[in-house]
């Protein structure tokens, strides 16, 4: 595996100033860049430096700052000092070095030969010959960087080459135009360090691309836009778009190498170019490299900041288009491309399994190789599930608005202190039954359980169908949150948000009702509001989401959202490649799993903290109540109602002991009775013991995705495309759809007290 590598970018011959916050900034000077990677032998580099710089390497000392610190300079003394400058700024392109020197050394213009020249430096491209130090320092390229800055520090120098410095200027060679003075009115400061970019005739580039770039960022400095005549892979002509200047540029490749050679330039203009401020030469790959610094530190840089900043930087006035599509380049270069990332998914899911034995990771594409779904879920779920979490399933969808869209499809545990626990996540291109039938399918595979389950999720015919066909003889709760919303969507005539808002209460009442009669009163008040809400509730199957009717187990757990704050973190990510929004919500659970290991390290009691609390409150309540002892194992307790609790089947005629799974008050006075522990009569998923097994297995770290280099290494032949269902045009949406619980509030005129109107509008005749 190659080692790290960044560009060094060497200073020297300028000094350090402090700033009004304490950090310290580089001013004068000049810089070289050197490719350095951790294999580089200190006195290699070292050597390096001072035949740059034509200084003594003895007295030489080589310092920088660590990332996001600029108060501390830190010393490289040796190959480990320099090894670890390399891993501290691994994840930048370029580390900032300074070579400072213990005596003053005259410094003298390399002749090194044309093949080392590509290190040349703005200063010297700018300057004479045997121009004065003093001269230098005034027009040097300010190296300092803000704590944020717009532009990367590679922007700092430009990789150029000059005429060599033997060589006399003629005097019949037209003059390089001469620094433009800039002001907060006319120009911008940020393109200042760009004014040298172009030379003139004889500047040689390492390619085509090179040379384009710098031809850019020249004419950004200068304030000109230009055109090309001929623009190739080994020759391109520019003139100034201003019709009648002379401004011209040729360049073309040498031969039998790759090497750019300006031949021909007129450096005059005759136009105005420097009023020319539109975005035209701001290429979306030029805004891509200015913005990409800033937006690794500000995820949310927003199109509109970016015109605001590149306008006050650099005098260009982009359109939000210019600015949103830079964005998008950048985020790609930053975290990966979207494509590679699905192609990337058969050895991804490879490493998964190999990283963590006993998870499962796959993946299906459709007849033309294009993705279809992934589901993933970890040894360490399945087994926290298994040994610690109820026999409850919440499944539950959320939209993924990234480049190609889909749906994250998530099933979640309640853990022994009611905190939700992933146990597995799929992203497929469409939410659809046939979907979540293959999610379920999966699901089960990874399980690999026989004890009915008890599921919380939409009542969508699919979704019920699959779940009775693929895990048998299981229970399917409706999710109470649905139910509500296409109540209110199916209700018929016109009713106030006051009106709709006591049905969805009343819904909900009746839904927590532990008996009939419960159940009965609640529904027959929405009757009383509207008969057609509740032929519709009647209709609605009340024995799949009723307390009072339900057979299964969901200890009073209704919504099948219960797990949406874990997987929030995915429209944080929504914008990142497959693989990696995975493996951040294989870091998230990574540091759920750390924290509740840390948590409940802590805990002294029997059960769970949450449980606890329950417990007790419901322990104060028996001080109230009268236990009848029978002969049998049949007890009646009186206090408010007369309730029958069967000790041996863990029952109580008001339901709290079966909704809850906790003894309640009845039972707690029964048991308290016959000399035994409130916690013997509590289910093992409610303590600390059960807890701990939880999130006892780890998550481990997944390696980079990328594919070896060896074709034996993945069997799969598999090439994975990305799907078709691409975002479609203009800006998406940022707005969360949350539940409808609270109804939209409707119009009412003032006037005649209608709905659906106001008074402006109101066609009452007065």
């Amino acid at each position: 595996m190659a080692g790290t590598r960044i560009i060094a970018i060497c200073q020297s011959g300028g000094g350090f100033e402090t700033d009004e916050d304490g950090s310290l900034s580089y001013r004068g000077g000049e810089a070289h860049a050197i490719d350095i990677d951790d294999q580089v032998k200190f006195d290699d580099f070292k050597n390096e430096v001072a035949e740059m710089f034509n200084c003594n390497i003895n007295s030489m000392s080589i310092k920088y700052f660590l990332p996001g610190n600029r108060k501390t300079l830190i010393t490289i003394s040796n190959d480990k000092d320099l090894r670890r400058m390399v891993k501290f700024h691994g994840n930048s392109a370029t580390a900032d070095m300074y070579i400072i020197m213990e005596e003053v050394v005259a410094q003298e213009v390399s002749n090194m030969p044309g093949s080392r020249s590509s290190r040349t430096t703005l200063s010297e491209a700018a300057v004479s010959v045997d121009a004065p130090l003093d001269a230098v320092d005034d027009i040097v390229v300010d190296t300092t960087h803000p704590d944020i800055p717009l532009i990367a520090p590679l922007n700092v120098i430009t990789d150029i080459n000059h005429i060599e410095p033997h060589v006399d200027m003629q005097s019949d060679v037209s003059p390089i135009l001469p620094l433009i003075c800039f002001d907060s009115e006319k120009h911008a400061k940020g393109a200042q360090q760009w004014q040298n970019a172009i030379t003139g005739e004889g500047q040689r580039f390492s390619s085509v691309h090179e040379f384009r770039e710098a031809l850019r960022k020249y004419a950004i400095a200068h304030q000109f836009a230009f055109k090309y005549k001929k623009n190739d892979s080994h020759r391109v002509t520019v003139k100034c778009k201003a019709e009648g200047c002379p401004w011209r540029i040729h360049a073309s490749r040498l031969s039998t190498t790759q090497l750019i050679c300006i031949k021909k330039m007129n450096p005059t203009h005759t136009c105005e170019g420097a009023v020319v401020t539109t975005g035209h030469q701001a290429t979306r790959s030029w805004v891509a490299s200015i913005i990409k610094e800033k937006l690794r530190v500000f995820p949310d840089y927003k199109p509109k900041d970016i015109v605001n900043d590149i306008k006050q930087e650099f005098g260009i006035q982009l359109n939000y288009f210019q600015a949103w599509r830079g964005k998008e380049i950048a985020k790609e270069q930053l975290q990966g491309s979207y494509k590679e990332a699905y192609s990337q998914l058969p050895y991804f899911c490879k490493q998964i399994m190999e990283t963590n034995p006993g998870s499962l990771a796959t993946f299906t594409t459709k007849e033309d190789s294009s993705f279809h779904r992934l589901f993933v879920s970890f040894h360490a779920s399945l087994f926290g599930f298994q040994q610690g979490c109820r026999p409850l399933l919440f499944l539950d969808s959320l939209p993924i608005k990234s480049k190609y869209q889909g749906t994250l499809l998530s099933a979640t545990a309640a853990d022994g202190n009611d905190a939700a626990f992933p146990v597995a996540f799929a992203v497929v291109d469409v939410e659809s039954n046939d979907n979540w039938h293959w999610f379920l399918l999966q699901l089960k595979s990874a399980l690999s359980t026989s004890i009915p389950l008890t599921f919380i999720a939409d009542r969508q015919k699919g979704l019920r169908e699959s779940i009775s066909e693929v895990f048998e003889g299981s229970y399917h709760g409706f999710c109470l949150r649905y139910l509500a919303e296409e109540l209110i969507k199916d209700l018929k005539g016109q009713f106030s948000h006051e009106v709709k808002r006591l049905m969805v209460e009343d819904l909900y009442t009746a839904a927590y009702g532990a008996r009939p009669e419960n159940f009965e009163q609640c529904i027959d008040s929405i009757k009383s509001i509207s008969p057609e809400a509740y032929n519709w509730i009647i209709q609605s199957e009340p024995q799949n989401w009723a307390n009072a009717y339900f057979q299964g187990a969901r200890y009073n757990h209704m919504a099948s959202n219960f797990g949406a704050h874990f997987y929030s973190c995915v429209s944080d990510t929504q914008e990142l490649p497959i693989t990696q929004l995975v493996d951040v919500i294989r870091g998230k659970m990574v540091e759920l799993i750390c924290t509740r290991r840390a948590e409940s390290s802590r805990w002294l009691s029997k059960l769970t903290p949450s449980m606890e609390e329950k417990l007790k409150k419901e322990s104060v309540k028996v001080h109230s109540l009268q236990v009848l002892v029978p002969a049998g194992r049949t007890f009646e307790v009186r206090g408010e109602s007369v309730e029958i609790v069967d000790i041996d089947r863990w029952d109580c005629s008001c339901k709290g002991w079966q909704l809850t799974g906790l003894p309640c008050s009845h039972a707690i006075a029964v048991i308290s009775c016959i000399g035994q522990s409130p916690y013997d009569y509590c289910p093992r998923y409610f303590t600390t013991e059960s807890y701990t097994l939880t999130y006892s297995e780890s998550v481990h770290p997944i390696p980079s995705s990328e594919i070896p280099v060896e074709k034996d290494v993945c069997p799969a032949t598999v090439t994975v495309t990305p799907p078709f269902n691409r975002r479609p045009p203009g800006r998406p949406t940022t707005k969360k759809v949350g539940s409808q619980d609270m109804v939209k509030r409707q119009l009412q005129c003032s006037r005649c007290k209608g709905l659906g109107h106001n008074k402006s509008t109101c066609k009452e005749v007065l």
